[in-house]
């Protein structure tokens, strides 16, 4: 009788590859998320080492042409305009890394040690490109100062929509960010809803706002309040799923549909870890950086100035 070998397959690579599938599915609705909250549209691929630009509209001429002085019959001059960059940023690859020692999950449990810290290094990630985004905005051009917190943010509204009806370009919605100290300050005893996700805590339809952000001092500080039109706000990757990683052995497992971020598990036998790494090349920019009003509450008043439409 022929003997019949049989052999037990371990489930560890299955388990691992879920567990990968789940990471950056999750990962990627997330940002579905908050894209809905901000209005931007779908991502925004880019190749490795691609640069990003802001820009700004300055007019050639001192002044507009034309107008009441252009007689019967005669030639209307052109205001003549041009785009110049103002910021340039690469958007690279990241690369993260994350271990768990064999004594954590001994002590605490699979369920507990591994689905805890990878939430952990979810949000970490996240935060990283937020707070990059949080960054890059508070260098918005376009600045002003008011006596009251209120004021300020209506100031900062007007300014970027002044701005974009001097580019002729349509506005849909407006959002803006504000310190939340500054928010709860001012709210007293009134009701307002706040709504949270994912740490984030932000007001839908605030003050003609689409959305406003409220954010911790690292992010915006005190007294200071930041407006863009969501037509300004895009977001941009770096593709894992179509890279030539592979060929050096690093396999990374995406979502399939956007790939917003690359992600692997693994076992380190030398030190008894179980180890995560993460990939990802991910940048909120905004078009236009003098599109970006900055308004700071403070003890005098200044209306933020349009200085791209001035020539200045």
């Amino acid at each position: 009788m022929t003997g019949v070998t049989t052999s037990t397959v371990l489930n560890t690579d299955s388990t691992l590859k879920a567990r990968e599938i789940d990471f950056v599915t999750r990962f990627e609705k997330n940002w579905d998320a908050l894209r809905t909250i901000l209005g931007i549209v779908r991502p925004i691929r880019k190749e490795p080492g691609t640069s990003l630009v802001t820009y700004e509209a300055q007019m050639k001429d001192e002044a507009l042409q034309g107008g009441a002085s252009v007689g019967e019959g005669e030639a209307i001059p052109f205001t003549q305009f041009k785009v110049v960059e103002s910021k340039r940023e690469d958007i690279v690859v990241e690369k993260y890394a994350k271990s768990l020692t064999l004594e954590s999950v001994a002590k605490w449990g699979a369920t507990v040690a591994i689905e805890k810290t990878d939430d952990a290094f979810m949000v970490e990630l996240q935060n990283k490109v937020l707070k990059d985004f949080y960054t890059f905005l508070k260098t918005g051009t376009l600045k002003g100062t008011q006596k009251k917190w209120q004021k300020a943010l209506a100031i900062a509204k007007g300014a970027v929509l002044n701005k974009f009806a001097g580019m002729n370009r349509n506005v849909t919605e407006v959002v803006g960010f504000a310190n939340v100290m500054d928010f709860y300050d001012w709210l007293g005893d009134k009701e307002i809803t706040v709504q949270t996700m994912f740490g984030l805590q932000y007001i839908k339809n605030f003050f003609g706002f689409s959305t406003l952000f409220l954010l911790p001092d690292d992010y915006i500080p005190a007294k200071t309040v930041i407006a863009t039109p969501v037509e300004n706000i895009d977001l941009y990757y770096i593709d894992p799923g179509d890279s030539d990683f592979k060929k050096l052995g690093l396999d990374y497992t995406t979502s399939g549909e956007t790939n917003l971020i690359g992600f692997h598990a693994g076992g380190n036998y030398t030190n008894a870890t179980g180890e995560t790494y993460a990939i990802m090349g991910m940048k909120l920019w905004a078009e236009y950086l003098d599109g970006v009003c900055v308004v700071t509450v403070g003890t005098t008043e200044t209306i933020p100035e349009v200085s791209s439409l001035s020539g200045k």
